[in-house]
């Protein structure tokens, strides 16, 4: 049989995008999912999500990582959602959609900048002498590095190192290492290893935006802007005294590679 698919990618963190409004897909098939997303073997990407009918919103969001399993909340994948369910004129400019950690509104601007509501952060917050664990949809540590480190630091070895120790091993974590900017006009650098990619990616969605709110308690104010080897994403949101947030947005562009049809 064959399979339509269409690519996208948002600063470089890439996905495989199913129409699956007629419930077509056979999610269960762990193995598919792995194969189009193998960069050798398939069609490439970090991870594969289908678009899904939904009574109660616009559409679904069902997202896998590369591993073949359903992942948490992906936030590129979610703005990537949202410019594929505008490309299929599924929405005009505005949305409000079901993902793995409940409902997401998201926008695009005539330049192409995708907005997506996350969800709020209430609490369970684990603060350490170098950083901060938090859930901004999936759950990250966020580790602050000296200045001129992050550039040569093996993301790789050192990620998968926390995500495997005892601490993190049965729920499992990505890793976000940080370097705040000397000038605070520039952009905080980050790079990311992801569970289920289970490697370095280009950018996280939810990885940055836990990372500008872990920054919030370093002195960064709301909007703050980061920078990831794919490229430049903004985050916004609402502090609070009591170290929750709210009204978090994250922001940035989400572009259609290609599209094409593989036999599965």
């Amino acid at each position: 049989m064959k399979l339509q698919f269409y690519k996208y990618q948002g600063t470089g963190n890439d996905f495989v995008m199913i129409d699956d409004r007629a419930r077509k897909f056979d999610a269960a098939n762990n193995a598919l999912v792995r194969r189009l997303c193998d960069r050798r073997l398939g069609i490439g990407a970090d991870g594969l999500i289908l678009l899904r009918k939904h009574f109660d919103y616009d559409f679904e969001m069902v997202y896998f990582n590369a591993d073949g399993y359903v992942g948490s909340m992906c936030g590129n994948g979610g703005r990537c959602t949202v410019a594929f369910a505008q490309f299929l004129g599924v929405i005009e400019s505005a949305t409000i959609f079901l993902a793995a950690d409940g409902q997401h509104e998201g926008r695009i601007d005539a330049d192409g900048t995708v907005h997506l509501r996350m969800q709020d952060v209430l609490g369970q917050q684990e603060i350490e002498e170098d950083g901060i664990f938090l859930d901004t949809g999936s759950p990250h540590l966020v580790r602050f590095l000296p200045p001129s480190t992050l550039a040569e630091l093996n993301v790789f070895a050192e990620g998968r190192a926390i995500r495997y120790n005892e601490r993190f091993r049965e729920r499992g974590t990505n890793v976000n290492f940080v370097e705040a900017p000397s000038d605070p006009a520039q952009p905080w650098q980050v790079r990311t290893y992801e569970r289920g990619v289970e490697d370095e990616t280009f950018s996280c969605g939810t990885g940055v935006t836990a990372v500008a709110l872990a920054a919030s308690r370093r002195g960064a104010a709301s909007p703050v802007h980061l920078r990831t080897i794919g490229g430049d994403l903004r985050v916004t949101f609402d502090a609070h005294p009591d170290g929750s947030f709210t009204h978090v947005f994250l922001s940035g562009p989400a572009t259609r590679v290609f599209e094409g049809s593989i036999e599965v």
